[in-house]
C-alpha cells in the first residue's frame, strides 16, 4: 500500500486538455459539451476552421453550436481567451497562466470565477477565488466566464458505494487508534486527542505549510480568507 485509504477506482480516461489556448485568432465552433472523470468542470470539444479538434474546460453557459476564439482579436465574451493586458476591468474570468506560454493554471474547478481589478504597470491586479488579491504578468491568458458545473459543490453522494468509485477507502479515525498508530491516539474512553494532525505529526488547523521564500508571494497583496 503506498497511500492510505486510497485504491479500487473505476478506470479512467485521461482527456488532453488545451490549457494553452495558444491557436491564436482562429474561429473554432463547439462540437460538444462533456463530463470529465478527471476534473469537477465540464469540458467542450473545439472543431477550430483549420480541421484541428481540441478540448478545453467548458465555461457557464457555453452550448453547442457557439463559436469561440483566442487572441488579441477576439471580442470579450464568454469562452474566449485572451492576454490579461486586452481584457478590461471587472472582468470574470477563469483558467489563468501564471506565467506567459506556461498554460493555466488557476481558477479551474468547477463553478468558479476570478475577478480582474486593474492594472499595474506590467501587471493585472487579479482577486482569486479564495479571495486573495495578486498580482500576474500582463502577458499571461485568460478565458473570459465563469467554469461549469456550478452544482458540483452541493452533490450529495448518496451511499458509501459512491466513495468506492471514487477510489476512496474507509478512514479510520486518528482519535479511535492506539497512541503507537497515531499521534491523536490513546486515552481513557472518548479522549479528543488534543490538536488535529495527521498521523506523521502535521498539524491539521493552524500550522503554515507555505514556504516563506517562496519567489511569488512577493506578488501576493492581501492573503487569502482564513477559515
Amino acid at each position: 500500500m503506498t497511500v492510505r485509504n486510497r485504491g479500487g477506482a473505476h478506470k479512467r480516461k485521461l482527456r488532453v486538455i488545451d490549457f494553452k489556448r495558444d491557436k491564436d485568432n482562429i474561429p473554432a465552433k463547439v462540437k460538444s459539451i462533456e463530463y470529465d472523470p478527471n476534473r469537477s468542470a465540464y469540458i467542450a470539444l473545439l472543431a477550430y476552421a483549420d480541421g484541428e479538434k481540441r478540448y478545453i474546460i467548458a465555461p457557464r453557459g457555453l452550448e453547442v453550436g457557439d463559436e469561440v476564439m483566442s487572441g488579441s482579436s477576439a471580442p470579450i465574451e464568454t469562452g474566449n481567451a485572451l492576454r490579461l493586458g486586452d481584457i478590461p476591468p471587472g472582468t470574470h474570468i477563469y483558467a489563468i497562466e501564471m506565467r506567459p506560454g506556461q498554460g493555466a493554471k488557476l481558477v479551474r474547478s468547477a463553478g468558479t470565477s476570478a475577478v480582474l481589478i486593474g492594472k499595474e504597470g506590467k501587471y493585472a491586479v487579479v482577486k482569486l477565488p479564495s479571495g486573495e488579491i495578486r498580482k500576474i504578468l500582463l502577458n499571461c491568458k485568460a478565458t473570459v466566464g465563469f467554469t461549469s458545473n456550478s452544482g458540483y459543490a452541493s452533490q450529495v453522494k448518496g451511499k458509501a458505494g459512491r466513495n468506492r468509485w471514487l477510489g476512496r477507502r474507509p478512514r479510520t479515525r486518528g482519535v479511535a487508534m492506539n497512541p503507537v498508530d497515531h499521534p491523536m491516539g490513546g486515552g481513557e474512553g472518548r479522549k479528543s486527542g488534543g490538536h488535529p494532525r495527521s498521523r506523521s505529526g502535521v498539524k491539521a488547523i493552524g500550522q503554515k505549510t507555505r514556504d516563506r521564500n517562496k519567489k511569488s508571494s512577493q506578488l501576493i497583496i492581501t492573503r487569502r480568507k482564513k477559515r
